[in-house]
């Protein structure tokens, strides 16, 4: 989905929410993934890791293969958790936003999912760092009244325009409700 916003073009995830997966009427507005950011420390794990396996098997001494094995065998179990990980969490998580909830959905086998509904959105605001702002991204916190109270959106793009439009998305729901009560 392309989204325009103010002075520039978003290019959100490529993979769209199932239609499927929506209620009668109700419509995609944002389909994003986590900022860019979160991949930022896989990726300079990767880097160092491939310096110090390198490094390291460089200097590994002759007649010592077992050695040569156990650190090849560390440095995979580290690429594992430490890039392989992060990568796959980024690229299996999705943020939704529709004219009726607010959706999150993460995960590739088991998959977790929560929503709110937009008629039960009490407050927005989001928080973000410095590094955070030059970025372009922050957290972005949705809460209710309900038994939940709280959904905490880790890492959205363009955190202030996703805030302003879920309060307008939820005033335009609260307007069809109240329409669709008439």
């Amino acid at each position: 989905m392309h989204a325009v916003f103010p002075g520039r073009l978003c290019h959100h995830v490529a993979m769209a929410y199932p239609a499927k997966l929506l209620t009668a009427g109700e419509t995609v507005v944002y389909d994003m993934r986590p900022h860019w950011r979160i991949l930022f420390f896989p990726a300079v794990a990767l880097v160092l890791l491939v310096f110090a396996t390198s490094f390291l098997a460089a200097n590994v001494p002759s007649g010592w293969d077992w050695a040569w094995w156990v650190l090849l065998g560390a440095a995979l179990v580290a690429l594992m958790v430490w890039v392989v990980k992060p990568v796959i969490q980024w690229a299996t998580s999705q943020y939704v936003i529709t004219n009726r909830r607010v959706i999150i959905r993460s995960g590739i086998i088991a998959r977790q999912g929560r929503d709110m509904p937009l008629a039960r959105v009490n407050d927005v605001h989001f928080s973000y760092g410095i590094i955070d702002r030059m970025l372009g991204c922050g957290d972005l916190i949705v809460e209710s009244a309900g038994e939940t109270g709280r959904l905490l959106i880790a890492a959205v793009p363009d955190v202030e325009l996703i805030q302003r439009e879920i309060f307008r998305l939820h005033e335009e729901d609260d307007l069809r409700r109240r329409q669709e009560g008439d």
